[in-house]
């Protein structure tokens, strides 16, 4: 097997007419397992529009995805409340905008997604890094922080508050 006859990528042979070691692709061919018939999910947008809503229900589980993966990801420039202060802004790299702002407190979730997956500014694409799945968790977290931002004590259900007064220090 040491000297098996085979033919490298690109070297020339006789065995086509064409004198290619090997075949072109057929146009249009998937890879086995990267078929994206959801595009919600894959793109962000509907129609060619950003997405007002997400492409699965947001779950407690998926917060807590979303809140693991903005930490990895993006809390060294956003910081970890969103406000763009992260650790290496603090060191001197550009300072993102802050998810607080109304700008991106009225954009839609899929604008979110959209600038995960293809970068923004100084931001690179994270299209490689993070599953499309991960980006919407992230994008969920996101707008978990908007949410509480400007939240009150009117906000929390009463159970919580019970708990939140008592464990008040």
């Amino acid at each position: 097997m040491y000297n098996d006859p085979k033919k490298e990528p690109l070297t020339q042979s006789d065995f086509f007419p064409n004198e290619a070691s090997a075949r072109p692709l057929i146009p249009n061919t998937v890879a086995r397992g990267h078929l994206r018939e959801d595009s919600l999910l894959f793109t962000g947008m509907v129609d060619g529009k950003l997405s007002d809503v997400f492409p699965f229900p947001i779950t407690r589980e998926r917060l807590q995805r979303g809140q693991e993966r903005y930490t990895i990801y993006c809390s060294v420039c956003h910081g970890p409340n969103g406000y763009g202060n992260g650790m290496i802004v603090q060191r001197g790299f550009p300072a993102p905008p802050s998810f607080h702002i109304d700008r991106l407190r009225q954009a839609p979730p899929g604008h979110i997604y959209y600038v995960i997956t293809h970068g923004y500014g100084v931001m690179y694409s994270y299209a490689a890094r993070v599953a499309p799945e991960d980006r919407w968790a992230i994008a969920a977290y996101i707008r978990a922080l908007q949410l509480s931002h400007g939240a009150t004590t009117n906000d929390v259900p009463q159970p919580d508050l019970a708990k939140l007064l008592t464990s008040a220090p």
